[in-house]
């Protein structure tokens, strides 16, 4: 069994972001592509920023055992990781790398113990995530609040994580992040 990051963090916190810098910087960590329910947003892409599927292709393959974890994030809208995305991850020798939500990394982190680092990336604060949601232009008010909501949830799960990070400065967040990484692989 290889190793597992897991990355997660109320959305609006940097998280896809500073995830991405670790791919950049760590050659054999891969990032896991998330299976979900729901439609693509903008210039999203099938099976390169998730594997989308409609609900009755999702719930039958949560039923076939394919997931590994799977949750309904929002009413209606799954999100999971397929079995299949970790060993064609492992098989090619890499680090599987999760972007998923509390509940999902918690889950993976138990699954996977000591092989696992879980980080959660937690922004300033709810207020400033507001501002970044807002500022995204992807989101209805409704959205933005349901997501503000979870948030709030979200935050509550931080001390289960085995680092915690506060992105008030991405630079500082993604120097912390690179660290921990390194760490973790056992890098000098």
């Amino acid at each position: 069994m290889g190793k597992v990051l897991i990355f997660s963090a109320p959305s609006g916190s940097g998280k896809t972001t500073i995830v991405k810098h670790l791919l950049k910087h760590f050659p054999e960590l891969e990032f896991s592509i998330s299976a979900t329910s729901r439609a693509p947003r903008g210039e999203e892409r099938d099976g390169v920023d998730y594997y989308f599927m409609d609900a009755a292709e999702f719930a039958a393959r949560v039923e076939q055992g394919e997931f590994v974890e799977w949750e309904e994030v929002y009413k209606g809208t799954c999100y999971g990781t397929l079995k299949a995305e970790i060993d064609r991850i492992w098989d090619r020798g890499h680090v599987v790398v999760f972007d998923v939500d509390v509940v999902g990394a918690l889950n993976i982190k138990k699954l996977f113990g000591e092989q696992a680092l879980s980080v959660f990336i937690m922004p300033p604060s709810v207020a400033e995530l507001r501002l970044r949601l807002e500022g995204r232009g992807t989101d209805s008010p409704e959205a933005i609040e349901r997501r503000l909501a979870k948030a709030e949830q979200e935050i509550g799960y931080a001390e289960r994580f085995d680092r915690v990070i506060v992105n008030d400065d991405l630079e500082t967040a993604y120097a912390e992040a690179v660290l921990a990484v390194g760490d973790f692989l056992g890098h000098e």
